[in-house]
Parts: structure tokens; sequence; C-alpha cells
């Protein structure tokens, strides 16, 4: 099974908030998924990317690939807050 970390919206309209998550590649963006990796509130002025560090890790040592989206988000490192 090839796994991907990807972003998953929710909230509402105008309103959003992502989950950054590990789901199969082959799955729909906001489909079932495996594990909850991290969050991301576009709308926030600080910290508004969190991840779980050692979950984070260990789905990239299993081989997951980012999504061009978070690898986009995860470029500028000075907003991510590790937990």
């Amino acid at each position: 099974m090839a796994v991907a970390l990807r972003l998953m919206r929710f909230g509402k309209r105008k309103q959003p908030y992502y989950r950054i998550v590990a789901l199969d590649k082959r799955k729909k963006r906001d489909g079932s998924y495996i594990e909850k990796v991290g969050l991301y509130h576009p709308l926030d002025e600080k910290n508004n990317i969190r991840i779980i560090k050692e979950r984070f890790e260990y789905w990239r040592s299993k081989g997951a690939q980012l999504s061009e989206g978070l690898e986009r988000l995860l470029k500028n490192e000075k907003d991510v807050v590790y937990e």
C-alpha cells in the first residue's frame, strides 16, 4: 500500500482548517485516513502548522510521500511547531 501525507480540509466556507493525515494514495482528499499527523490553520497569525514529530518521522521512514501542497507549506520551517 502506497502511503501519502496530505492535507484534509475541514471547516466552514471561507474559514478552512486542515488536518495533516497519512492515507492511502489512491483515496480521495477527504476520504478515510490511517492516522492524523498534524493540523494547519491558515487563518491564524502564528503557529499555524502543528505536527506530531514522532508520527511524521515514522511515516516518512516507511516511505510516505508528501503531497505538493504539504511540501510547499513545510518549506517555510519557521511556521512549523513540532509537538
